[in-house]
């Protein structure tokens, strides 16, 4: 049992160790999953949940455990077929893949084909376009009244940077906001998007098809640097079939979506609920180059990776069969307080701030992880210079999901 199915609170250290199933979404919606790693941490560090709504599984929760699992490719396999990335086996994984989705060597073939656009040179290239967007937008916030900073500049920001690295219609870009929520919906949120696997794939299938009409008219122009232009010109990647176009566009929407929109939000709720942090930043502009790692760290926008095991193996003394689900709970890894010191505090001049598992580690690491802290450096940078003063003016919404740690809404105040 979790917080979430009841209305009373819970002593995490009274439920038996054998019923604790943290792939609960409601503990990330109501912000209480920090207890019950801590205990899984300290008593059983790689633990086995016999019953849970997507099926029994194997939850690590320590930053080093955690490594050996991603480093360790010949063992444990992301392949779709699987059942692929998340705790919920994909449902279509036998017909379609992204190649996240893929082990060697189809995974490294498919990734190089996009890894240009955020090679170090194309990031120099995109630093202007980044920044004057980034002003645009925060010049034209409102003052002293209530805003959705989600709305007006968490998803503004990062959508105009997807219709960038896509080449897509900037009057459309709306839709790129719209599919990363649906191909990440869980059926059971409030107000989900979708609630079911039927529905989703049909609405994926429409993004298929305008991202089809796209690839047609680029596949023969030699040199487009947009990521639709790549896949189709690619040979790892140009005769993929449509459905693992809808894979691989859904992977690069949601990969160039979330890390980095949640961020922008968690970023700002971190310095608002943390005064001197702020302060400490305003009086030396800086600390920005330690502050971006550490709101990756502190935000944790992807909760969980999944992996299937293809060998019988064992880690940290326990046996693991083949077939089993292995997930990796970053937001348990990033405040492993053996590896972080106090992990539970936002500090922003933190050694080795860099050393967090937001981004993944070994092959399937996030291939944007540079642009996500390029953008993110540039907005506190201008807000920085503008000496902005932004207070949360209401309750934060957080999304159900046990994937993405997100935030649906925060009411903020420029004064």
């Amino acid at each position: 049992m979790t917080l979430s199915q009841t209305d009373t609170p819970i002593n995490v250290n009274d439920i038996p160790l054998d019923q604790i199933d943290v792939s609960d979404p409601g503990l990330y919606q109501n912000d209480d999953f920090y207890e019950y790693f801590r205990r899984l941490r300290r008593e059983d560090p790689v633990h086995y949940c016999a019953d849970s709504a997507y099926g029994p599984y194997w939850s690590v929760t320590r930053y080093d455990d955690i490594m050996q699992v991603e480093l360790d490719h010949a063992t444990y396999s992301s392949a779709a077929h699987l059942g692929g990335i998340a705790v919920r086996d994909n449902p279509n994984g036998k017909q379609m893949a992204s190649f996240i989705g893929m082990d060697q060597p189809e995974h490294t073939g498919q990734r190089k084909a996009v890894a240009p656009i955020v090679a170090p040179t194309n990031l120099r290239n995109m630093e202007a376009v980044i920044r004057q967007r980034t002003e645009d937008v925060l010049d034209a916030l409102p003052r002293n009244e209530t805003f959705d900073w989600v709305d007006k500049v968490s998803i503004e920001l990062t959508t105009m940077m997807l219709a960038t690295l896509f080449d897509f219609p900037f009057e459309d870009r709306r839709m790129l906001t719209y599919w990363s929520d649906v191909a990440t919906a869980d059926f059971d949120a409030p107000g989900a998007l979708v609630k079911s696997d039927e529905e989703r794939l049909e609405i994926l299938k429409e993004m298929g098809q305008y991202m089809g009409k796209l690839w047609r008219q680029r596949a023969d122009k030699d040199g487009g640097f947009d990521l639709i232009s790549m896949l189709s010109q690619d040979a790892a990647t140009k005769d993929m079939s449509p459905m693992d176009l809808i894979a691989n566009s859904t992977l690069l929407i949601v990969g160039g979506n979330d890390t980095t929109r949640n961020s922008m939000s968690g970023g700002l709720m971190a310095l608002c609920n943390n005064p001197d942090q702020f302060a400490a930043l305003r009086a030396d502009h800086g600390l920005v180059k330690t502050l971006i790692p550490e709101i990756i760290r502190y935000q944790s926008a992807i909760i969980h990776m999944r992996r299937t095991a293809l060998k019988d193996t064992e880690l940290a003394g326990k046996k693991i069969s083949k077939g089993d689900r292995v997930v990796m709970w970053y937001v348990s890894g990033n405040w492993d307080d053996e590896v972080i010191e106090a992990p539970m505090e936002f500090n922003i001049q933190r050694k080795n701030v860099r050393r967090h598992l937001a981004f993944g580690a070994g092959i399937h690491r996030c291939v944007g992880d540079r642009l996500a802290e390029q953008q993110l450096q540039i907005l506190w940078e201008e807000i920085l210079k503008r000496d902005m003063r932004i207070e949360i003016a209401g309750p934060v919404e957080r999304i159900y999901s046990n994937f993405i740690r997100g935030i649906k809404h925060l009411p903020v105040r420029i004064s």
